[in-house]
């Protein structure tokens, strides 16, 4: 049976070096459900022209002419459809626990993984992606990359308070889904994926009960983020 569902996922210059979160997430979501897709490598100047300019951002799904964007979006549309695969949610409480641990992962995470990779982030796109990323960047923090970048170790402990509250449920639950891995950890992962791919570590103990349950999130569906290329 052929593949009918394309993702549209963002690369780096070297098109193998996949690094988004957004779309890390959409990856963990389609292999959880079995779904045989395929990737296509966007560069951030290429996402523009995906299906008629039909999202300003990445990830997009093509599911056989169904154009869904946004990856909290795209996983509630793969439990719709797919009610047949492994649930990604399974009901509408673990939608809205969902929704409130991408608005923390947004909201407080990536912040901090900013201030520890944004030049590096620069550092890996085509000259044409970089000039479009130093100019959007450097407007929204009001800074040069070079100055919002303050470093892996200088932020590994504002990290590792960050994820408190992920660190407390790992003690009661070995996966943020509960008896096994939801939506709910593809978020977090997705978030902590995006600084190993960019920056080649995660800053945490090994014993820590994050970097604990990472792990155990890389060698999930056959060690699909495991096999990753990543840029350091």
């Amino acid at each position: 049976m052929p593949v009918t569902i394309t993702l549209y996922d963002l690369c780096g210059t070297d098109r193998s070096l996949r690094f988004s979160p957004h779309c890390w997430r959409v990856q963990m979501a389609l292999a959880h459900k079995g779904l045989d897709y395929e990737t296509v490598p966007t560069a951030f100047t290429e996402i523009a022209a995906i299906e008629d300019g039909r999202s300003k951002t990445v990830p997009v799904l093509n599911d056989n002419g169904v154009i869904v964007s946004e990856s909290f979006d795209i996983a509630v549309y793969l439990d719709d459809t797919y009610p047949d695969l492994p649930a990604l949610f399974g009901h509408d409480g673990v939608v809205a626990a969902a929704r409130l641990i991408l608005n923390w992962a947004n909201a407080t995470i990536h912040p901090i993984l900013g201030r520890m990779m944004i030049k590096d982030i620069h550092d890996v796109l085509a000259p044409a992606d970089q000039a479009y990323f130093r100019q959007s960047r450097e407007k929204r923090f009001g800074k040069t990359l070079e100055e919002a970048q303050t470093g892996l170790d200088a932020n590994a402990e504002a990290l590792s308070d960050a994820l408190m509250p992920a660190r407390v449920t790992l003690g009661h639950h070995d996966w943020l889904g509960g008896g096994g891995p939801l939506f709910t950890d593809y978020i977090l992962f997705g978030s902590l994926i995006w600084l190993v791919t960019v920056a080649g570590r995660l800053p945490l103990p090994e014993d820590d009960a994050v970097a604990v349950w990472f792990e155990r999130c890389l060698d999930l569906h056959d060690g699909l983020a495991r096999k990753t290329k990543r840029a350091a």
